[in-house]
């Protein structure tokens, strides 16, 4: 496939965006990529939400009956420091045919966990069976999704995992890549995201005012979204294990967690928060992929008893700062699906941030869903997002929902 010109570039421009990465600061807004005559003269104008390389995605890795996919590559603001650009890559897929008029409205996507390691990158693996069901729903309602890897995943440097502003900037700067480079888009934007990207959804929706005012986002969808507090994690600590359960899929996060933690904090000593028997799992989740991690958590028996220290919150304590959102009163609604049997972000987290975010005013609708646990409740909240999506992109009001009932 031949891109359009707009959106090819040389290899003298990649290069000096490169060189950017590593001292520029951001500015607000983005401004469309043109081709520019030397490497000096793009040095001067990178900016976040640039694009930088952009090639055909591969069939494979793209959604079924899709229309144009593409993997691009684009600066963001380091989420880490706060300062300074870092290349990150992601997914642009279009729905197939020609766009309406006014061009597609977006999905951000924010996806869940997969890894630490570079190899783990969603736009350099095909989608799990439930995510291309899910996101080819939202691009049977007709939108475009665009997919951010996070900073750090599939890119230089370590990824920050949970941070808040890592991913949040990632996705925001995504959408502008994408908006200013692929034809056929419009700034009209609903963030979509589970799990770990349920909290980057929310944390993209909270830090958008500030970082990216120009775009307009009509609302916010999260799944199996984590909010951690330390009365939380007393509760969360107190809470006995499943009956029948071997181990607890929290302890793949918090491996993941301390990893993203060592990349960016010198001297991080993972023995101080992990016991001798869960040292070699975390050794391990430097380069296992989400799956393969988890059966290691699984066959090792880990859970939250023999595989942290005591003093685990301290030494994490950098991590689980970061994972707080700057803000939990949002600027447009918020839809928040839970599993009632969720054992990976429990419930009590969910709630927590529903509770939370209604207190300092966001209008959220709130549903929990019987039965269901945390990767269920992604496909089964679909009807009910639908009728907030429906509500949302046409600007009408959505009835709060902050005490859900089990549906």
């Amino acid at each position: 496939m031949r891109l359009p010109r707009s959106i090819r570039i040389t290899s003298r421009l990649l290069a000096g965006a490169c060189l950017v990465a590593m001292s520029s600061h951001a500015h607000a807004a983005p401004a469309p990529l043109a081709p520019a005559a030397s490497a000096s003269a793009a040095t001067a104008a990178a900016h976040a939400g640039m694009l930088t390389a952009s090639v055909p995605l591969p069939a494979p890795l793209s959604l079924p009956d899709a229309g144009q996919a593409l993997r691009i590559t684009y600066l963001s603001t380091n989420g880490v420091t706060g300062t300074g650009l870092v290349p990150v890559t992601a997914e642009v897929i279009l729905p197939p045919g020609p766009p309406p008029a006014g061009g597609w409205p977006i999905v951000a996507w924010a996806h869940g966990t997969v890894g630490v390691s570079d190899h783990c990158a969603p736009s350099s693996n095909p989608w799990t069976e439930r995510n291309r069901h899910y996101l080819g729903a939202w691009m049977k309602r007709g939108f475009a999704i665009v997919g951010t890897d996070y900073q750090g995943l599939g890119t230089p440097g370590g990824h920050a995992y949970l941070n808040t502003r890592v991913e949040a900037y990632s996705v925001l700067d995504g959408v502008r890549a994408a908006l200013a480079s692929v034809p056929g888009l419009q700034n009209r934007i609903m963030i979509v995201g589970q799990s770990q990207g349920g909290g980057a959804a929310f944390a993209s929706a909270a830090f958008a005012p500030a970082y990216a005012p120009e775009l307009d986002i009509r609302g916010t969808v999260a799944t199996g979204a984590p909010y951690i507090t330390a009365g939380l994690i007393r509760q969360m600590l107190a809470t006995p294990t499943a009956p029948g359960a071997s181990y607890n899929p929290l302890v793949v996060y918090l491996l993941y967690l301390a990893q993203g933690q060592a990349s960016y904090q010198a001297g991080f000593r993972p023995e101080d928060v992990f016991t001798p028997k869960a040292i070699p799992a975390y050794d391990a989740a430097a380069s296992l992929c989400v799956s393969e991690l988890t059966d290691r958590v699984k066959r090792d028996r880990l859970n939250l008893g023999n595989a942290l220290q005591p003093g685990f919150a301290t030494a994490l304590a950098p991590a689980l700062a970061a994972m707080e959102y700057p803000t939990l009163k949002l600027a447009q609604p918020l839809f928040m699906g839970t599993g009632e049997l969720d054992r990976d972000v429990p419930p009590l987290l969910q709630l927590g941030l529903v509770k939370a975010a209604c207190a300092a005013g966001t209008v959220v609708q709130a549903h929990v869903y019987k039965g269901l646990d945390h990767s269920q409740t992604v496909n089964a909240s679909l009807p009910d997002s639908a009728v907030f999506t429906q509500a949302v992109m046409a600007g009408r009001p959505v009835a709060p929902q902050c005490t859900p009932m089990p549906e």
